[in-house]
């Protein structure tokens, strides 16, 4: 995997908008492979806690694959809680993409669809596990 990639990746989705406060990439396995933080902010989470909401996140994905034949495939997942919204974006099969909004996000469908998943559509080709990570 290319982390001089994935690092300035995470700084431009990061860039998108004011109301993304952290972004971060994980591996099918729960490992996160890069994170951002808005900068002057305090974090939401610990680093434990980053690694426990990835596993979360890529747990809950996982298990609701199951239903893509009858409801459609996931875009994105959305959580609103009191201090944060959360959204996991699948990017392929092998990686999601993590982000934390502060609870000034208003529009967070348009933002979502219209901003951060065309960028990463428009990279999709550049997140693949080597080929010895790989399940073929």
């Amino acid at each position: 995997m290319d982390y001089e990639f994935l690092y300035s990746f995470t700084k431009r989705v990061l860039s998108l908008d004011e109301s993304i406060d952290w972004v971060g990439i994980t591996n099918k396995y729960s490992v996160l492979l890069s994170t951002e933080q808005r900068q002057g902010m305090t974090p939401y989470l610990t680093d434990e806690e980053n690694e426990e909401f990835s596993s979360n996140s890529v747990t809950r994905h996982k298990n609701t694959t199951k239903f893509a034949p009858k409801i459609g495939k996931v875009s994105y997942a959305f959580g609103r809680y009191r201090n944060i919204r959360r959204a996991t974006v699948p990017i392929n099969d092998d990686f999601y993409l993590l982000l934390m909004f502060n609870t000034r996000t208003s529009d967070f469908d348009d933002l979502l669809t219209k901003r951060v998943i065309p960028m990463l559509e428009n990279e999709k080709s550049r997140f693949i596990l080597p080929s010895d990570e790989s399940d073929n």
